[in-house]
């Protein structure tokens, strides 16, 4: 028998993967009646202990969320890990609990604003806290589909908002090509910028060797070089992506014979060094012309106006990238895990009984915390430190 040390056993139970295909169809009705029952038993009792800012703080974990999944039996491996377990969280968290959600999949993503203003009502926020809600919902939805470039499309958005204004943000796209999806995790808490390195956690299965992150701490430079050409206006943008145009074309712009190496002249890297596939083909001249007349402080503010999107945002990226060498990331920031558990009897079916047994300890649990008996959660306490980490 191989000795491993234990540092290196440590070390192997930290690092694992999981996998998101899509799935088509819907989760059987008897088992969406059970993640309910146990889905509550166990929301509540962290709600009771933790608070609900420690919920959101486990729902911004990829791998949390997962096993969350897992244990209500769901999919080990399916796309709808994430729609079917946000759907039964809705249904499942009330305002005395102090955490709803907002938007879902497809059409319910698109009222998310709705449903933030509605949630803003029930727990009594300000006009000005319900606005910075939709604001946070709107800014992390474009992160995701234009400054994260990785063929995957958001189809699902929900956010889920404490009673206290916090929030926490679970999304997912879908890539029809590669047949696989991604979810991205964000948290308010800690939360600094949403454009630089903002994400709590993503996951999929299928990690790209090439994609452009334009949310990256590695594009700082490449966002600064962006908001300064959208002040200089379209004019110039037009120019300079008709020299990298020409470059990629092989066609000399007569310009580098009368030079004397300034920037704008120079094509400051070699064409080669970057993955001319993704050269813009579609770029929102209006929106370009809005922007300039707007004069946007920052990045950030240049993605929240309306009509900058992917194509746009990487035009702007390849001008500060190929004529003024800012550095532009191109590394896939997805991180995975991997966990087994089905409803299709993949590795093993549901245990149904289990389930209901599970969740019934659970709601005595509960009910024991709301009289004053703690016997039960110091007992599951003891068992929690039973379980290697």
């Amino acid at each position: 028998m191989i000795n491993i040390g234990k540092k290196m056993m440590a070390e192997m139970r930290r690092v694992a993967t999981f996998d998101l295909p899509l799935h088509g169809g819907k989760a059987p009705q008897w088992l969406i009646i059970r993640m309910k029952k146990l889905g509550k038993a166990i929301t509540e009792i962290i709600i009771e202990e933790f608070g609900p800012k420690e919920l959101l703080k486990r729902l911004s974990d990829p791998l949390w969320f997962q096993a969350l999944s897992y244990v209500l039996g769901y999919d080990w491996n399916s796309s709808g890990t994430t729609t079917v377990l946000t759907g039964v969280l809705r249904e499942i968290l009330e305002p005395n609990m102090g955490i709803l959600v907002a938007g879902g999949k497809g059409k319910r993503a698109l009222d998310t604003p709705a449903d933030i203003t509605r949630i803003g009502e029930i727990f009594s926020f300000s006009s000005s806290r319900v606005n910075e809600l939709i604001r946070a919902s709107r800014l992390a939805a474009k992160v995701d589909n234009a400054l994260v470039q990785d063929n995957h499309s958001i189809y699902h958005h929900a956010m889920f908002i404490a009673k206290d204004g916090t929030w926490a943000i679970v999304q997912q796209g879908m890539s029809v090509e590669l047949k696989s999806a991604r979810r991205y995790h964000w948290i308010s808490e800690g939360l600094k910028s949403f454009v630089v390195d903002p994400h709590s956690g993503i996951s999929g299965s299928v990690k790209l060797p090439f994609i452009l992150n334009l949310a990256s701490k590695d594009s700082i430079e490449a966002q600064k070089i962006s908001v300064d050409l959208v002040k200089e206006g379209v004019k110039n943008i037009r120019r300079d992506l008709q020299k990298i145009s020409r470059a990629t074309l092989g066609i000399r712009d007569i310009t580098l014979y009368f030079s004397n190496g300034g920037a704008r002249e120079n094509i400051s890297r070699s064409i080669s060094e970057v993955n001319i596939r993704i050269l813009p083909m579609k770029v929102n001249w209006q929106a370009l012309e809005k922007a300039y007349e707007l004069q946007p402080k920052d990045y950030e503010e240049l993605i929240s106006i309306r009509g900058i999107g992917p194509g746009t945002l990487r035009a702007l990226a390849l001008i500060a990238e190929l004529i003024y060498d800012a550095r532009v990331c191109w590394r896939d920031p997805l991180r995975y895990t991997f966990a087994m558990g089905g409803k299709d009897g993949v590795p093993y079916p549901v245990n149904v009984k289990r389930m209901e047994k599970v969740a019934g300890f659970l709601e005595d649990i509960i009910r024991d915390l709301r009289i004053g008996n703690s016997e039960k959660v110091k007992l599951l306490k003891r068992l929690s430190k039973l379980i290697p980490r």
